[in-house]
């Protein structure tokens, strides 16, 4: 398995170089384990070097000895085989016999002694116990308390469920977890099926039920946003930040009458969206590059009945399944994105017919994307009412993904 270690390394060395998605780098199932592993865990995994060595050794070697040190004590791997395993992989990548004999004596060294001991100051003990940049477990500190921002941080090291949407234009979720093998399946709103850890993602790629459109893969959460819609038949709906195209194809499938926009500032994200609506045989959906940011469209002289603005965010609701953002986050760059959702939300709402319905939406609950966002433009909008309560699925069920929406409507 060293070709799989290898691939590992050699994308872990890129996400640290280059900031490169893990998921999107096509590793087979074990070294996807390995390279997420690692990253998910790389603060902790770091500390546990500096626990073992005198003086930090270089970045290929660090990304080697965290691996080693990941499958020792994170995955089913014997520990003599971590250890040769990360020997050879040093030896491979040309880092020299000095450099192989580090590897080999600091994770014999692990093995004696094993993990290291925690820091004993609170916020700094989950931060390096949950790889939790110790800025961002303050804030949390300072926003949830402690308790419920050490469940946060805690939150960000389990493996994220995944779930397929079952395409009911074309089948049932009982008929198509029939066909796919999958026995006792947890179902949530009659269309989504909960995906067994024993059962392999690619696997499923590779069935003909979804070259033939009958599933996506897609978290239930993204149906708790879109109920907020309160979709009815014949509306004109625009979901305005639409790729990779997930809820969109789920409106569309929800109701064939329904005469949706999606949009997106890259054409080349809109034209992946393509294969989507083919393989799922969707006829009722239209797309538009549209540069929100920008406000340069003449699709914002149209007139809509729903806008689904599931605007960019921090990721910070769903850092277990994009394990590297939280390693970009910063106090500035989410600042500077609440901007960016403010001016794209006040841009989208001048396209809401009155008495229409426009839903806010982020993969984030942090209060600076969230509420003071839509406190700030009801303010400065009158003519703008919350409708309820923001949703926040994953409060509910850890299986969801944590989104914030808040719907409101055009009362002038």
């Amino acid at each position: 398995m060293l070709n799989e270690r290898e691939d590992a390394f050699r994308v872990l060395l890129l996400w640290l170089k280059d900031g490169l998605f893990i998921k999107e780098s096509g590793l087979s199932p074990f070294a996807m384990e390995l390279a997420l592993g690692v990253c998910r865990r790389h603060l902790y995994l770091e500390y546990f070097v500096k626990s073992l060595t005198k003086k930090m050794p270089s970045r290929e070697a660090c990304v080697i000895l965290e691996m080693g040190l990941f499958q020792m004590f994170f995955m089913d791997v014997p520990d003599y085989a971590a250890i040769n395993a990360s020997v050879e992989l040093a030896k491979s990548a040309n880092l020299g016999e000095s450099t192989a004999r580090l590897v080999n004596a600091v994770l014999r060294s692990a093995r004696r002694q094993g993990e290291p001991a925690l820091p004993p100051q609170r916020v700094r003990r989950v931060s390096v116990e949950n790889s939790v940049p110790e800025w961002l477990v303050r804030r949390w500190f300072d926003v949830y308390g402690g308790d419920r921002a050490e469940a946060l941080a805690k939150a960000t090291l389990d493996r994220p469920t995944e779930w397929i949407r079952v395409n009911l234009q074309k089948t049932s979720a009982p008929v198509l977890a029939e066909k796919l093998g999958i026995t006792g399946a947890s179902i949530l709103y009659d269309r989504y099926i909960e995906v067994p850890r024993d059962v392999g993602v690619k696997l499923l790629l590779a069935t003909p039920e979804f070259v033939n459109g009958l599933f996506s893969f897609q978290n239930p959460s993204a149906y708790e946003v879109v109920k907020l819609l309160d979709l009815k038949p014949g509306l004109k709906v625009w979901d305005a930040c639409a790729a990779p195209g997930g809820k969109t194809a789920l409106m569309a499938e929800m109701d064939s009458s329904l005469e949706i926009l999606a949009s997106d500032s890259s054409s080349s994200r809109l034209e992946k969206m393509q294969d989507l609506m083919t393989r799922l045989g969707l006829k009722n959906i239209k797309t538009e590059t549209i540069d929100l940011a920008a406000q340069d469209s003449a699709a914002l002289s149209s007139k809509f009945d729903r806008i689904l603005l599931d605007v960019p965010c921090s990721n910070m609701g769903v850092i277990a399944r994009r394990p590297e953002s939280v390693y970009r986050m910063t106090p500035d760059a989410i600042n500077e994105i609440a901007e960016l959702q403010f001016k794209i939300l006040e841009n989208a709402s001048t396209a809401l017919a009155p008495g229409g319905r426009l839903v806010y939406a982020t993969c984030s609950p942090d209060p600076t994307e969230t509420t003071r966002v839509i406190a700030r433009f009801v303010k400065a909008h009158p003519e703008f009412v919350k409708v309820g309560e923001p949703v926040l699925p994953g409060l509910k069920d850890s299986r969801l993904d944590g989104f914030f929406a808040q719907a409101l409507e055009y009362k002038k």
